[in-house]
């Protein structure tokens, strides 16, 4: 009999080592944030359904590759998963049962559909934080394949990876060093850091301060050392009014990172932060 998925607790993550972090069940905790009533069983069940659907065929292919491409097939063509091209911000794309229930989703939600269900057949994917959009890569024998959720599971040759990576790497298109380290497997907690990165950048954009300071807040309990969870926790505090708050973590910031490019603006945030309490006064 199938245990009962269980949701780890926030306070245990910083702590957990990323081989032991349940992917599919931290992304669902993300999700209970903005959906407490979230039915865990029911995003269980239906990974699990497609899972099901696929195993015969999958358990009668050979070559991992092709045992792949059933997969996508099913997920991307018959049960229609695809990327919100229209409203790639739409916070919904960022939390799991949502992506489920719209099958809509961001890359790295995609992904974890992706990795999620092949995992249960038996077919073991990586998470690339690759820039731009997230991807997924299989292991085979002679190197690996490299797709794109976001975009049906296209598989990307080397020259389409070049050509995705030269926007955001400094010189241009990378060399195969660089390259074969922007392939490297992100951990677990790479990639639900993405995640609440995400969303922060949604909820940021849409002034609503009040989750995007929680989304600040969950990726310091996933990393307690993340620069930018800090500072972006201190200016949405500053946001919601919450001096006190604000003034405690980007002092921290400063401090703690000293030569971070943003310093020097941060200190000037600071220094009027102390000038409106002393007219407050």
């Amino acid at each position: 009999m199938k245990t009962a998925l269980q949701l780890p607790e926030w306070s245990t993550l910083a702590g957990t080592p990323d081989t032991s972090m349940p992917l599919f069940a931290c992304a669902l905790l993300i999700a209970r944030d903005d959906y407490p009533a979230l039915d865990i069983a029911r995003c269980d069940a239906a990974l699990q359904t497609h899972a099901h659907h696929l195993r015969i065929e999958v358990d009668a292919i050979g070559p991992t590759p092709l045992k792949m491409q059933a997969i996508n097939r099913h997920l991307f063509e018959e049960i229609g998963y695809a990327g919100n091209h229209d409203a790639y911000y739409d916070p919904r794309n960022s939390y799991l049962n949502r992506v489920i229930e719209r099958r809509l989703g961001n890359p790295i939600m995609l992904a974890v559909v992706q990795m999620e269900v092949a995992r249960r057949l038996g077919v073991a994917l990586d998470g690339i934080s690759f820039p731009g959009h997230f991807l997924v890569r299989l292991p085979v024998d002679d190197g690996m394949l490299v797709m794109d959720p976001f975009n049906g599971g296209l598989p990307l040759d080397l020259e389409a990876l070049r050509a995705r990576a030269a926007p955001h790497v400094e010189g241009g298109p990378p060399d195969d060093d660089t390259l074969a380290r922007l392939l490297y497997p992100a951990t677990t907690r790479t990639m639900l850091m993405r995640m609440l990165r995400n969303l922060h950048g949604s909820y940021a954009q849409a002034d609503d301060w009040v989750r995007a300071v929680r989304c600040a807040d969950r990726l310091l309990s996933l990393s307690p050392d993340a620069p930018d969870a800090l500072r972006d926790r201190g200016l949405g505090y500053l946001a919601l009014g919450h001096v006190t708050g604000a003034r405690e973590d980007l002092g921290q910031y400063v401090v703690r990172y000293p030569d971070a490019a943003d310093a020097d603006a941060v200190r000037e945030q600071l220094v009027r932060i102390g000038r409106a309490r002393d007219r407050a006064h």
